[in-house]
């Protein structure tokens, strides 16, 4: 086992080449001497071959780099190639299954934590603490690893040659869509069937109980500390969360859709509906290139033409028109109308003040004024009744009182001077 001041030294001292063959690694699982002492040639162009040599000695003293068994090729340590590309952002993207796990094992800390408090165990509710800790922390780790190596996946299909075909320049990135960023999301749907927002929502509230009973117990500061930081890391791994899935669709959806629409069959159906567009269905889809065009259906969509105002005009001048007068009918009163009769309502006011004491109004217009028609007489009635300058009382028994042309059930109005 190599000396870890050692080989901490010799990454300060030879990081640029460490960093080489981290990102050569990424298209070589393996490493052949000519391939690091190439490496180190490029970090250090200014060592000669016997320094080349003794730096790839060095590393290999370091336990930077591993012989492999039964073979003269090298290959980096593991523990190192990890620590590179996560400072680098070179990480390789990660898979699902190991998120889902992770977020599972949320699940089963949350459990535990629960019936610690349940049991006043403080043993196991640290332990469930520091456990939902971890896990925080490597979900937070994978989540920023794999947005890093989702943007690399995007930042090299956008600078492929052009000339590639379209389906290879972006084959990583629908990969990568249907294998992580999909499942990804249907994970962190907020609704019944993601899991990720649902069981990071049942470890704060657990985390966040357990503090209110420890702090109504009096427990030890240091506990109801270490609670609440973790409380304070599933907040934050809610929201981190949420912005990576949004970043890594905003960035490969665009991808995926123009993948989609320049591949073979989307230009061919691009091209057949530009001749319809300029030339028409019919003539756009001619009997030579029926047995060989997509199987389509089309509707012939009929259309009329008509005559504006202004042309209409000029052929009427033109032709001598001359419109026909057409006489509309109009309404004429009948003999069974009845037309408005003038009342002189002033002199029945005075003949009625003449009259009073009267015992029945109505009976009263309809005798001396019998002439009038009975809506004129109701009307008559109506107004008086509710004047101020007599005195109106109606009785409690219903009187009939026949008119012209109706019978009127009402109860008799008597009309008497003011007092």
């Amino acid at each position: 086992m190599a000396n870890p001041r050692s080989l901490v030294y010799a990454l300060y001292t030879h990081w640029d080449t460490v960093e080489i063959l981290a990102r050569l690694s990424r298209d070589f699982a393996v490493l052949t001497s000519d391939q690091v002492l190439n490496s180190i040639a490029k970090a250090s162009a200014q060592l000669d071959a016997e320094a080349q040599g003794a730096v790839l000695r060095t590393l290999v003293n370091a336990d930077i780099l591993h012989s492999l068994p039964r073979s003269s090729d090298l290959q980096l340590n593991a523990y190192v190639l990890e620590f590179v590309r996560s400072i680098t952002r070179e990480h390789e993207l990660g898979l699902t299954a190991v998120l889902q796990a992770r977020i599972a094992a949320i699940r089963e800390a949350t459990e535990a934590l629960n019936d610690g408090m349940a049991r006043a165990d403080m043993d196991r509710v640290r332990a469930a603490a520091n456990q939902l800790a971890e896990l925080f922390r490597q979900i937070n780790l994978q989540l920023d690893q794999d947005r890093h190596a989702l943007f690399d996946l995007a930042e090299n299909a956008k600078s492929a040659d052009s000339s590639m075909p379209i389906t290879q320049r972006y084959r990583q990135v629908l990969e990568a869509y249907d294998y992580y960023v999909e499942p990804m999301n249907q994970m962190m749907d907020s609704g019944s069937q993601g899991t990720f927002y649902r069981y990071l929502e049942d470890a704060e509230h657990g985390l966040d109980m357990g503090l209110e009973r420890l702090s109504a117990q009096g427990a030890l500061y240091s506990h109801r500390l270490q609670l609440r930081q973790v409380a304070y890391q599933a907040k934050e791994l809610r929201r981190f969360g949420r912005l990576v899935a949004q970043q890594c669709a905003d960035t490969l959806l665009p991808l995926r859709e123009e993948l989609r629409q320049h591949n073979a069959l989307s230009s061919a159906v691009s091209l057949l509906l530009g001749q319809v567009r300029k030339r028409g269905l019919r003539h756009a889809l001619t009997r030579q290139c029926e047995n060989t065009a997509l199987p389509v259906w089309r509707n012939e969509r009929g259309f009329k033409l008509q005559l504006g105002d202004e042309v209409r005009a000029v052929m009427a001048a033109a032709s001598h028109y001359q419109a026909q007068t057409v006489a509309f009918p109009q309404d004429e009163p009948t003999g069974n109308e009845q037309l408005l009769e003038h009342v002189d309502e002033a002199g029945i006011r005075v003949h009625l003040n003449r009259s009073l004491p009267i015992e029945n109004l109505l009976e009263w217009l309809n005798t001396h004024y019998a002439y009038l028609q009975d809506a004129t007489l109701l009307r008559l009635f109506h107004d008086l009744q509710h004047e101020s300058s007599w005195n109106m009382a109606a009785a409690d028994q219903t009187q009939t009182t026949t008119l012209r042309t109706i019978r009127v059930l009402h109860h008799p109005h008597r009309v008497s001077i003011p007092q």
